[in-house]
């Protein structure tokens, strides 16, 4: 495998702490590469990780583990054999990389393809002086107790507070038969609050809000940071003590900046990965240079956005990530791609492949996924819509990617009466189809606003942490469900 001297940094953890070196890595990847296979690459991964979570008014749980391994991909046309090993050795990447080669084996002979993006690029988006997972835990206790008074302190209403802190540090080496040598270190902070609050009668509702990213845990140590989140979080659940059956029927939606996003994520993004492409199983295959949003939708995923928690250096087969158009003015312009999909397709890949560990196939995988903004005030687009329902946090959602339909519960949402903002609601739901909401899009606001880091994607049973962002946003005609009639 050939590479240049500078590439002798990413391997200095592995090879003090596990043995590997240059020769190590040439004979995994030559065993891979034997017989009728085009392509073999490595995945190493060392990472620590803890948490401490407090309930009750106490700290219940703190937990600390590290995960390590190796996998070893080859690749033969279309096909892929994966294997991987907790045990990082010689004789374990030697045995792994000879189960890789069996599986991916096929009829007939097949030629090397080389695949663009080897190198690891001139840039650090996250670099941290002190990894999250080496801040004492007793700091981390101290900030969760911090909050636990601060909430409990806004309002005689509020009856329980559930908060936690998670840091992750992440040491991954990608090393490929293309030359391919890189690796990077990878922190993540997540911190979550989760208030319930009860109301007269008995009543009791929820509020949730988080915040992290990639950067030092000393930032959300800051007050004003922490109290942000758990201020939200209050707010929250005392506004659903007052809310109302959401009305049921087609009406005007207006997307609140920011988390909304996640609605574009999963109702559009997936849909625009290259695999679901390739094999013609999204409901935007084949439309590449078609409209399929209405002017002024442009809608980016963007891995290079520095500290953000869906950005990374490179992505998990060593290509640097990149800022992606994929809808520019309603126009498709192009899909998410990983490395395979790019080569079957002819294109080259966008530095979308992304695992969840050393134990999982790459795959296209959106990063920071957002529309861009518009001209339009914010206000004005409330006062725009005379009867329809103001959407500003979700929960959980349903996509079908093959038909596009969705089905999403706002966790947050106000009814729209004659242009204002009036009562809060409960049971909200928005029911429509993701190609189709976006020909819906009348009004773009200038406010963009990504999400305040937790967002958490989920794919064919892989977990990886992204970004999403939407400014506010009009949207005609959707179906809504709700408990009023």
């Amino acid at each position: 495998m050939s590479r240049d001297a500078t590439a002798d940094a990413p391997l200095a953890l592995f090879r003090s702490r596990f043995g590997i070196d240059d020769r190590s890595l040439d004979v995994a990847i030559g065993t891979a590469l034997e017989r009728r296979v085009d392509h073999a690459d490595l995945f190493f991964e060392v990472t620590h990780q803890d948490s401490v979570v407090l309930e009750e008014g106490i700290v219940k749980n703190g937990d600390r583990h590290l995960r390590q391994g190796a996998g070893v991909r080859a690749v033969a046309g279309e096909r892929q054999g994966y294997a991987h090993t907790d045990e990082i050795s010689v004789e374990s990447l030697r045995l792994a990389a000879t189960t890789a080669r069996a599986i991916a084996e096929g009829s007939g002979a097949s030629r090397p393809v080389p695949v663009a993006g080897r190198g690891a690029p001139g840039r650090d988006l996250y670099p941290v002086a002190t990894p999250p997972t080496e801040v004492p835990v007793e700091q981390k206790v101290a900030l969760l107790d911090a909050i636990d008074r601060h909430v409990r302190a806004l309002d005689p209403r509020i009856r329980q507070v559930m908060a936690s802190v998670v840091c992750q540090h992440r040491h991954v080496l990608i090393a490929a038969s293309d030359g391919t040598l890189v690796a990077d270190v990878q922190p993540l902070v997540r911190l979550n609050v989760q208030v319930i609050a009860e109301g007269s009668g008995g009543r009791r509702e929820v509020g949730s809000q988080g915040a992290g990213g990639r950067f030092e845990l000393a930032e959300m140590l800051a007050e004003e940071r922490w109290k942000a989140v758990a201020d939200e979080a209050a707010r929250i659940a005392l506004t659903n003590l007052e809310a109302v059956p959401c009305p049921a029927g087609t009406m005007d939606v207006v997307l609140g900046p920011g988390w909304p996003g996640v609605l574009l994520h999963e109702a559009v993004g997936h849909g625009l990965e290259g695999d679901f492409n390739r094999k013609q199983t999204s409901a935007f295959s084949g439309r590449i240079g078609q409209r399929v949003a209405a002017p002024g939708v442009t809608v980016v995923d963007d891995g290079t956005l520095p500290g953000r928690r869906g950005s990374l250096n490179v992505d998990d087969e060593g290509t640097s990530t990149q800022r992606t158009v994929l809808i520019e003015d309603g126009i498709l312009c192009r899909y998410m791609q990983d490395r395979l999909n790019a080569r079957l397709m002819g294109v080259e890949p966008t530095g979308n492949g992304r695992r969840e560990s050393y134990a999982h196939l790459p795959m296209p995988r959106m990063t920071n996924t957002f529309m861009l903004a518009g001209s339009d005030d914010p206000e004005e687009i409330v006062r725009s819509v005379s009867r329809g329902l103001y959407a500003v946090n979700f929960g959980g959602g349903q996509v079908d990617i093959t038909s596009g339909k969705f089905v999403f519960s706002a966790s947050e949402a106000y009814r729209i009466e004659n242009g204002r903002i009036t009562a809060p609601v409960k049971g909200a739901t928005l029911i429509g189809n993701g190609p189709d909401v976006l020909t819906r899009v009348s009004r773009i606001g200038n406010d963009l606003r990504l999400d305040r880091g937790v967002g958490t994607c989920g794919k064919d049973g892989q977990s990886v942490p992204v970004g999403v962002g939407l400014p506010t946003l009009r949207v005609d005609g959707i179906t809504v469900g709700g408990t009023e009639g």
